[in-house]
């Protein structure tokens, strides 16, 4: 091992992360194991020996934004070696090597194996190196998490993978193929890390996963774990998207009563029609989401819920999206994101529109129907933001940035996830907040649905 560190302690090596925020888990715990061989962290515009780019497939768009990613990376970089790993790489490993300047290609599961990024480094193997176990073979669960605050360039949130993979089935979606069957972290080694990221010097943990709710190691289900995370040393514990099935009244109670836990859940829907989600195979209809959504709100102080919505499904008719409009317009929702329907090869969905049996809908009506609940979104979110409009909310500021006329502005989230900024004259002042938690007392809401107040604290 001695030996190993010594070869590569001048070894540079840098990374860039595309999707979701448990790829960014991952992409830090691989960096982690690559310094502890000798490795030093850069940047590409530092310069780097080796460069990562985690890649996501989650819809045609994606790939094509990891392409152009990579290629420009691989344009500006040419000494450097590439490895492309991630989603994208399991899904399509024929398609990126295609692409010149590649020099390795690594599955979800394959990403782990440190030593083969020294190998790529050394040149040791042919290229382009491709290395893709088949989802269906995945029975080990790998950790993902931020570096440490010393280590990394955001010092007050940090990433937890708990949890890989998903059981669900849905018929639109790569994850079984792009990270097998659901698995999870043993407790004990997501606790310990917790504690390691909050004695470095974070103040949140954001625990991810594909399928945190279908949370199970050792007879332990998601609730077991988040009352064993509550003795961490941090301010606050943030889950990332849960299925509405995994909200109950057990996880509701918790949250309420926690003085960790913030009251922020994204609830992804997809679809407000009965018929669509039966489609999607989604385990559950719209009295069942509308339920638990509002026993959450009702039942935790300042609660904020967010969600997903796909239009454009095949098989959508008119009147199964005028359903999902008016069903996200009566729900109690601080914001939604908006993706149009992505028809990904292999998909239970792609196979049903090859037999026939469902018909895409024409682009044309699904931006138009994309449009229409963009703007509802922001008519949410513009709603839920003024009320807060004249009230004290305990702000964790992440960062600074110098604006125009001399003035810095201070950034950071509320508990439940709301963006608020400050403004001061002063640069020490600004770097004085960050990473720390102050009352804010919201005094405006901008044309960008920002909230602005001025610190108390």
């Amino acid at each position: 091992m001695q030996e190993n560190m010594i070869d590569h302690q001048k070894k540079r090596v840098a990374a860039v992360t595309l999707g979701c925020k448990l790829n960014y888990a991952e992409t830090s715990s691989i960096l982690d194991h690559l310094c502890q061989q000798g490795w030093q962290l850069s940047s590409i515009a530092e310069g780097a020996d080796l460069i990562i780019i985690h890649t996501c497939a989650v819809t045609k768009q994606a790939e094509k934004k990891c392409r152009q990613k990579i290629r420009g990376i691989i344009r500006k970089n040419p000494a450097s070696r590439i490895s492309v790993i991630g989603c994208y790489a399991q899904l399509n490993p024929d398609e990126l090597s295609s692409i010149d300047g590649i020099h390795a290609i690594l599955g979800s599961n394959d990403k782990f194996d440190i030593n083969f990024y020294n190998d790529i480094s050394n040149a040791k193997l042919s290229e382009p190196v491709i290395k893709v176990a088949p989802a269906d073979s995945f029975d080990t669960v790998y950790p993902g998490y931020s570096l440490s605050a010393s280590e990394g360039t955001d010092r007050t949130r940090a990433f937890l993978k708990i949890q890989d993979g998903c059981d669900y089935g849905c018929s639109y979606c790569t994850i079984p193929m792009a990270r097998g069957r659901s698995r999870s972290l043993p407790a004990e080694q997501i606790v310990e890390r917790a504690h390691l990221l909050a004695s470095s010097g974070y103040k949140e943990i954001v625990l991810t996963g594909i399928n945190i709710g279908d949370y199970r190691s050792s007879g332990l289900v998601l609730i077991d774990l988040l009352q064993k995370l509550e003795h961490v040393s941090v301010s606050r514990i943030r889950i990332s998207s849960i299925e509405p099935d995994c909200i109950n009244s057990d996880l509701i109670s918790l949250i309420a009563e926690s003085e960790k836990i913030v009251p922020h859940l994204h609830i992804p829907l997809q679809s407000g029609s009965d018929s669509i989600l039966k489609a999607m195979r989604r385990r559950y209809d719209t009295r069942t989401y509308r339920s638990r959504l509002i026993n959450a709100v009702e039942f935790i102080p300042d609660c904020s819920i967010g969600t997903d919505v796909i239009v454009g499904y095949p098989g959508e008719t008119e009147q199964d999206f005028f359903q999902t409009f008016r069903f996200l317009e009566e729900l109690p929702l601080a914001y939604f994101h908006v993706f149009s329907c992505s028809i990904r090869p292999d998909t239970p969905l792609a196979r049903q529109i090859a037999n026939h049996e469902r018909f895409p809908v024409q682009s044309g009506e699904t931006a138009r129907r994309y449009a229409r609940l963009i703007e509802l979104g922001q008519q949410k979110e513009l709603d839920y933001k003024n009320r807060y409009i004249g009230k004290k909310c305990m702000v964790l500021f992440e960062g600074s940035t110098l604006e125009l006329k001399g003035k810095v502005q201070c950034s950071g989230y509320t508990p439940n996830y709301l963006r608020v900024l400050v403004e001061t004259d002063n640069l020490q002042t600004a770097q004085a907040l960050t990473g720390k938690e102050h009352m804010v007392l919201i005094e405006s809401l901008g044309e960008d649905l920002n909230l602005k107040g001025r610190v108390l604290s």
